[in-house]
């Protein structure tokens, strides 16, 4: 018996989907593992939507620091004194998992901007291509930055996390941009 017309012959099996586009994604704070946010991209390993690529630290020193609720927020200012290379993990991430990144961290709604960062993989001291990272929104970032006494982290540590309030446990009256204008408009 035949094949029928377009049907691939039996000695040449169908070839496997091209790879998904993935992107690589330096966090910083809560996505960590062993912080709150670290659950969304254990979800994301079990649906292979995202894989740990290495510890890794930014290229050149970017301020860290932290607003409202003990939320961490690395800012989009190169250059300003009071800051570190700032350690974090890097992970490689599909375009369906940096969606549900996008949505945790607020893109849309003017939270954060995901925007590309340099950063070098620790253990082999080489530059990571393409990386991005989600920054303060520029909408408030210089304010954060003015709020913190222009003094930043080099890592979000246990330590430096004392106090964070999880998304659940903060009050539900106020949207998190006007969390975010209460805090950088008050005193330190």
């Amino acid at each position: 018996m035949g094949a029928a017309p377009g049907d691939a012959p039996a000695e040449h099996p169908p070839s496997p989907p091209a790879a998904a586009k993935r992107t690589l994604v330096f966090t910083y704070g809560t996505l960590k593992r062993g912080f709150s946010n670290h659950a969304l991209l254990q979800d994301l390993f079990l649906t292979g939507d995202a894989s740990f690529a290495g510890a890794a630290a930014t290229a050149a020193p970017l301020p860290l620091v932290c607003g409202p609720y003990r939320v961490p927020f690395l800012l989009n200012l190169p250059g300003s004194a009071g800051c570190h290379r700032v350690k974090g993990e890097l992970y490689s991430v599909t375009a369906r998992g940096l969606a549900r990144l996008d949505e945790l961290e607020g893109v849309s709604r003017g939270h954060y901007e995901r925007l590309p960062v340099e950063v070098e993989v620790a253990d082999e001291g080489e530059a990571a291509e393409g990386a991005v990272a989600y920054y303060a929104h520029r909408g408030y970032a210089a304010e954060m930055w003015a709020r913190s006494g222009r003094r930043g982290h080099a890592e979000y540590s246990p330590a430096v996390a004392a106090g964070y309030v999880r998304r659940v446990d903060r009050p539900q009256g106020q949207t998190f941009l006007e969390q975010i204008r209460v805090f950088v408009s008050s005193q330190s």
